[in-house]
Parts: structure tokens; C-alpha cells; sequence
């Protein structure tokens, strides 16, 4: 004869039963029963680890000892949806050394029905299941004897909570904020004998809180695409193409292949990008097709097919110069041939050179037209242009041969403007205010021929005051310098200075062209080293007291 619990757990396991068809019933429907929230796709599988926290109330009867509360305990529950809102869930419980009892383990199952949002998802679960409860003592102190050992019995749990969705990796992880169930169980420990034997109906409250782990998704990923694209598109024979896929929704935890094939060419890839060996096709359009496949479910592969375009080889095109264009008679000239080809790829050229007159010598880019015993008149030549793909072209240039004219007068040097150093007879070498005159119109022509060379040559008339003419005669020439490089800017290696016998208190120039011979009469070259330039300001007198 069973006793009321035992109807009651009857009538329980009963409803739960009937609750976990519907919920199958509900998960079979393709349509949800209430509207699902827009743009949620909550997840396939729930998966809970946490902290438990059991809370026995009841005792054993008849003997009267109370079972307690046992606060460490760790929870565990996977939890599989048929939809948004319904689903299976089971779950087992440990809660070890409690003050006169354990309880190891509880084990449940049955239907769970939750609220999906955006951050929070609200839960509801009714199970039923077993548990393996030991103890209780006698007395809380005579740990760890038990007057009861571990004992099988039903158990039904009912209850729900709040989990918070964490952002982390596309939604992957949650938080169990808090799971509050009523547990009911009944044990059976046989005949009562004095502490021994007896039953037990226990009402506990469990509360706990944990990590969830999410897996899959309601909502079926959308079907993979592919596409792909061939570059260059359009290319000559013999040019590489290279065809680069796209794909599109594959699962990232998964590991796609890929495969080519082409109407044209040899292809070769196994990843995402492949190329194509496009040597001996005819000019046309051909086809380059690609395929992905994640797994051959449906939605989870896809082609692609990428164009490309063989064109015919374009015509050469050859220009064909002469530098110079005219020339003196025995004179040369240097013929350049220039491919224009929009093939664009590397190509060998053999080039070849032909003349109505006179030589060519040359089998590159350039050659030399030789005119030697070539009468004056013109010259044609011819340029001749072929590759390796069978491509040829030519062009042809003029050579004009004419008479030399007769040869320019060479340069001669020319004298120009002298000074003189007759007034300050205190200081005979230095150069006066009166030279910048001359010195200035000197210094003009040497910027006028920046090719140009100066010789500057002084001289020094005899006379009783003078003990060294020749010295003096140096002196002016130097100042003169000294004069055209600090203050006209003159290139002091464009001015040589010289010591002459013109018996003069003077220093003459003469400007020496490029090319033009230095003059044999300028005298005695200086040697500047021993010669100190002069300043042209007087020195301050000194006043005696």
C-alpha cells in the first residue's frame, strides 16, 4: 500500500510527463505559438555550470530527526530548444557534506520554457528524477557516522530564473544570475528500528548561479555563397590569370575546401584563389568555375564561374630616327628603332638595318649609320623589327650628307682697359678709386664670357725711389686681382698675374678666350704666395700729444 507522498509523486510525475509531450509537440511546430522577437536568434543549446545552494526541510518520520541545510553544493544542466520559447532540459546537482546529511546526487529532466531578449532571457523548468540522499545523523556531531546511508528516491523539481547574455564572442558565454527551484524528495529507508529505517518527505527550496555556455542557433545560418572573379579578365596567351573567391556565411569553426575546373587553360588552386595557365589557347572567352563546400548539407556549398577573355596578339608598330639628321661627309649617325606593342608582356626583338649608301653597323635598339665615301645627298635607311611570336615591322629614316662650310676664325685674345698708379706716390702699388672704372668694365666682360680668362700684367717705370721695380710691378698686378675677387666676385682661377717691362707705372689686361692661346709677350708669371695684396684704404694717422 503506498502512502499519500507516494500518490502525490505519482500525480507529479504524471503531469511532468504530459508537460515534456507538449513541449515535443511545440518543438515539432514550425511556427512558433507566440510571436518571436525581431532580429533574436537565441541559441540551440544551453549548457549551465554554477554554485548550488540546497535547503532541506523535513524529516525523518517517525523517528523525528530533522534534515538541514548543506551550503556548498555545484549544479550542472544542459538544456536542448526545439524552438525560441520550448525545449528539454536535464540536470543533476551534487551538494556533499552537509551538517547531518549529503545529498549525491540529484538527477532530473523534463520541459523548459524561456523568454528570449536582447540582454536577459527569463526561464521555467519543471522536472522530474531521482536522488541520492544520505544521512541524516542522529546527532549533528557524530559526523561521519550516519545513521542512514545513501538512498535512492524520486525526486521533481520545479522552478525558474534570469540568465544575462554577455557580448562576448558573438554571444557565446552568459551569466545564470540566479536559479530558484522547489525540490521535492522521498526516501525510503525500510522498517523503522529505533534510529534506523523510517521514511522521509523532504520540501527544499535550491537556489544557485553559474556560467552558461550557448551553442547553435534556432535560426539556420543562411546558405553559403560564392563568388569569384578572374584578373586580369581580358589577357593574351601564354599570360597567368589569377581567379580570387569570395564566400559568404561559412562557418568560421569549420573548414571549407575548394575546387577549380576551366573550359580553357590548366587550373590549379586548393584554396580560395587559384591561377590559370593560359599557354596555347586559342583567342575566345572562356570560363574559370570555382566551388566551396563547408559540408555537403544543403545550403553549405556553392559555385562560382569567373570569365575571361583570350585576345588575338596586336601588330607591332617600329619608328625609326636618325641623330643627327645631317651630317659632314665621312660623318656617322646613330639610327634608334622603337617597338610600340601593347602586348605587355615580355617579348624577345631581333632587330636588323639596311642603307641605300654608306654602312650600318648594329643589331640592337640603335645602330651607327657610317658615311665614309658617301657622296653628298641623302641616305636611306631602313629599320627591321621581329619577335619570337612570329611579329615583324619596319620603318625607315633619312641621312642627309652635306658639305662642311669653312671653319670659324679660332679665338684670339683681346687687350683691354689699363690703369695707372702715378698719383699716390706713398703708396704706388695700391689701386685707386680712378681704376674702378676700368676695373669694372674688366669685370663685365669676364661675366660675359664665363669661359673666359684674364691676364693681368704690371709694370713699373724706372726711378731713383723705386729699389725694386720688378717687386712693384707684382705688387699692382696682385692688388689689381685682389681688386676684380673681393669686390666684383671674379673666380680667382680665372686670373693669372704677370710682371712685365712695358716701363710704365701701369697694370694692362687682356681677356683669353676658351680656346684662344695665352699671349707669349704678358712677362714673368707671379708667384702670388710671396706677394702681400695692399689694402686700398689708407691707414688711420696716428696724432702725437
Amino acid at each position: 500500500m503506498f502512502s499519500q507522498p507516494f500518490r502525490k509523486l505519482g500525480r507529479s510525475l504524471l503531469a511532468a510527463s504530459a508537460v515534456s509531450l507538449g513541449a515535443a509537440s511545440l518543438g515539432a511546430q514550425t511556427t512558433p505559438a507566440a510571436p518571436a522577437p525581431q532580429g533574436l536568434n537565441p541559441s540551440r543549446v544551453d549548457v549551465f555550470l554554477g554554485y548550488s545552494y540546497w535547503s532541506g526541510h523535513g524529516s525523518l518520520k517517525p523517528q523525528g530527526i530533522s534534515y538541514s541545510s548543506i551550503d556548498k553544493g555545484a549544479i550542472g544542466s544542459a538544456a536542448y530548444y526545439f524552438n525560441k520559447y520550448a525545449g528539454v532540459e536535464v540536470s543533476t546537482a551534487w551538494h556533499p557534506s552537509g551538517k547531518n546529511d549529503a545529498l549525491l546526487p540529484l538527477v532530473t529532466a523534463g520541459p523548459i520554457f524561456r523568454l528570449p531578449t536582447e540582454s536577459v532571457t527569463f526561464f521555467g523548468h519543471a522536472m522530474a528524477g531521482a536522488a541520492r540522499l544520505g544521512g541524516p545523523n542522529s546527532d549533528v556531531n557524530a559526523s561521519p557516522f550516519y545513521a542512514h546511508g545513501y538512498q535512492w528516491g524520486p525526486a521533481l523539481v520545479a522552478g525558474g530564473g534570469m540568465d544575462y547574455n554577455l557580448p562576448w564572442h558573438n554571444g557565446a558565454f552568459g551569466i545564470r544570475l540566479f536559479q530558484a527551484d522547489y525540490t521535492y524528495i522521498h526516501e525510503d529507508y525500510g522498517p523503522a528500528n529505533g534510529n534506523f529505517g523510517g521514511r522521509a518527505n523532504i520540501s527544499s527550496a535550491q537556489l544557485s548561479s553559474g556560467i552558461l555556455l550557448h551553442f547553435g542557433h534556432i535560426v539556420p545560418p543562411p546558405p553559403v555563397t560564392y563568388s569569384c572573379v578572374a584578373s586580369p579578365s581580358s589577357v593574351y596567351a601564354g599570360d597567368p590569370i589569377t581567379v580570387t573567391g569570395t564566400a559568404a556565411n561559412v562557418n568560421p569553426k569549420k573548414t571549407a575546401t575548394y575546387a577549380w575546373t576551366s573550359d580553357g587553360g590548366k587550373i590549379s588552386g586548393t584554396s580560395n584563389t587559384a591561377t590559370v595557365d593560359t599557354t596555347g589557347l586559342n583567342p575566345g572567352s572562356y570560363n574559370a568555375k570555382g566551388t566551396v563546400t563547408e559540408s555537403m548539407k544543403a545550403g553549405r556549398f556553392a559555385e562560382c564561374a569567373a570569365p575571361f577573355t583570350i585576345n588575338p596578339l596586336p601588330a607591332l608598330a617600329l619608328t625609326c630616327s636618325a641623330s643627327p639628321s645631317s651630317v659632314q661627309p665621312g660623318g656617322s649617325s646613330t639610327i634608334t628603332s622603337v617597338v610600340s606593342d601593347s602586348y605587355g608582356k615580355p617579348v624577345n626583338y631581333t632587330y636588323s638595318y639596311s642603307s641605300t649608301t654608306g654602312s650600318v653597323s648594329g643589331s640592337g635598339t640603335t645602330a651607327t649609320l657610317s658615311t665614309t665615301g658617301a657622296a653628298p645627298g641623302t641616305i636611306t635607311v631602313t629599320c627591321n623589327v621581329s619577335d619570337d611570336k612570329g611579329r615583324n615591322a619596319s620603318a625607315t629614316t633619312t641621312v642627309s650628307v652635306i658639305a662642311p662650310p669653312p671653319p670659324p676664325p679660332a679665338p684670339q685674345a683681346s687687350a683691354l682697359c689699363s690703369i695707372t698708379f702715378d698719383k699716390d706716390t706713398r703708396r704706388p702699388g695700391r689701386v685707386d678709386n680712378e681704376a674702378k672704372a676700368c676695373l669694372d668694365d674688366i669685370a663685365l666682360n669676364l661675366q660675359r664670357d664665363s669661359s673666359a680668362k684674364l691676364a693681368l700684367t704690371g709694370n713699373a717705370a724706372p726711378s731713383k725711389k723705386v729699389k725694386n721695380a720688378d717687386k712693384l710691378a707684382a705688387e699692382r698686378a696682385v692688388n689689381t686681382k685682389a681688386y676684380l675677387v673681393g669686390e666684383k666676385g671674379v673666380d680667382a682661377s680665372r686670373i693669372s698675374v704677370y710682371t712685365g717691362t712695358a716701363g710704365a707705372n701701369t697694370v694692362t689686361s687682356e681677356l683669353i678666350p676658351a680656346g684662344a692661346s695665352t699671349p707669349s709677350d704678358l712677362g714673368t708669371s707671379v708667384d702670388e704666395s710671396t706677394v702681400k695684396v695692399q689694402p686700398r684704404t689708407a691707414p688711420a694717422r696716428k696724432h702725437k700729444k
